[in-house]
């Protein structure tokens, strides 16, 4: 992870010798998330997701960019409904964790639940078409999970960061477009999903027949974000910016190409 960083650094140093300069962003949003390989199927688990980020202008046209984030990201897994059951005889193996402290509730909300949040550092390279105002972005996350908790059937188990439940740390990996609101103001939608396991679950059904079943989970979910830039400059698009018959965006990002 050490030489990973190492190679970002030396990135943001040689664009600071061509000098380019440096675009701060702030970020807020939503996210739709679920988690592969557990019972539970399906984008139901809403969650939010806010920070800031940096972007750094790879050339003169500022049309290549190395984004570095800083998150908050919600993630999990969630599946409305009542309880199945209220016995813990139908797979033993689910219930070891569960916290005999909190009683189970006939009516409870949910009944599959789990949170997870992260404190996250995204890094992607973004191209942006000047014209359109559209971005695409490929790159990788670091999270470190911060909150972890768990219902399931409407016990509360005993997962927490502390646990060892899940995994510290996700590695994931990201995919974004962005699109121009109006000047420095984008509507951006993100997937991401986990390149590693968070969690390696085993679990051991004694019901009528010994058997035993292996399921790697991993954490996926799509976002819908703002990202409002507030060192920018722009210029109108003119004649000159025209792309065939398309006028493209009103506005453009001022670079190096355009004088003072």
């Amino acid at each position: 992870m050490k030489k990973f960083f190492l190679i970002i650094l030396c990135t943001l140093l040689v664009s600071i010798g061509y000098g380019q300069r440096f675009i701060g962003s702030l970020i807020v949003g939503g996210n739709a998330s679920q988690v592969e390989g557990d019972d539970v199927r399906g984008y139901k688990k809403p969650g939010a997701v806010g920070g800031a980020s940096v972007m750094v202008a790879l050339d003169k046209k500022m049309q290549w960019f190395l984004t570095v984030e800083l998150l908050y990201n919600q993630k999990g897994s969630r599946s409305a409904g009542t309880r199945a059951f209220d016995t813990t005889n139908y797979a033993p193996a689910m219930f070891l964790d569960v916290n005999r402290n909190v009683e189970f509730h006939p009516s409870a909300k949910y009944k599959c639940r789990l949170d997870l949040d992260y404190v996250e550092v995204p890094i992607l390279f973004h191209f942006e078409d000047w014209h359109s105002g559209c971005a695409i972005g490929l790159g990788v996350a670091w999270g470190r999970l911060v909150r972890a908790q768990e219902w399931y059937n409407g016990f509360k188990r005993n997962t927490s960061i502390y646990s060892g439940t899940y995994r510290t740390s996700d590695w994931s990996i990201l995919a974004d477009l962005k699109f121009m609101i109006y000047k420095g103001l984008k509507l951006e939608f993100r997937f991401q999903y986990s390149l590693r396991p968070i969690r390696n679950y085993v679990i051991e059904y004694s019901n009528v027949a010994q058997s035993t079943e292996y399921k790697k989970q991993r954490n996926n979910l799509f976002s819908v974000r703002l990202i409002y830039s507030f060192n920018e400059k722009f210029v109108e698009n003119n004649h000159e910016n025209k792309r065939g018959q398309r006028q493209g965006v009103k506005w453009i990002r001022k670079t190096d190409i355009y004088n003072d």
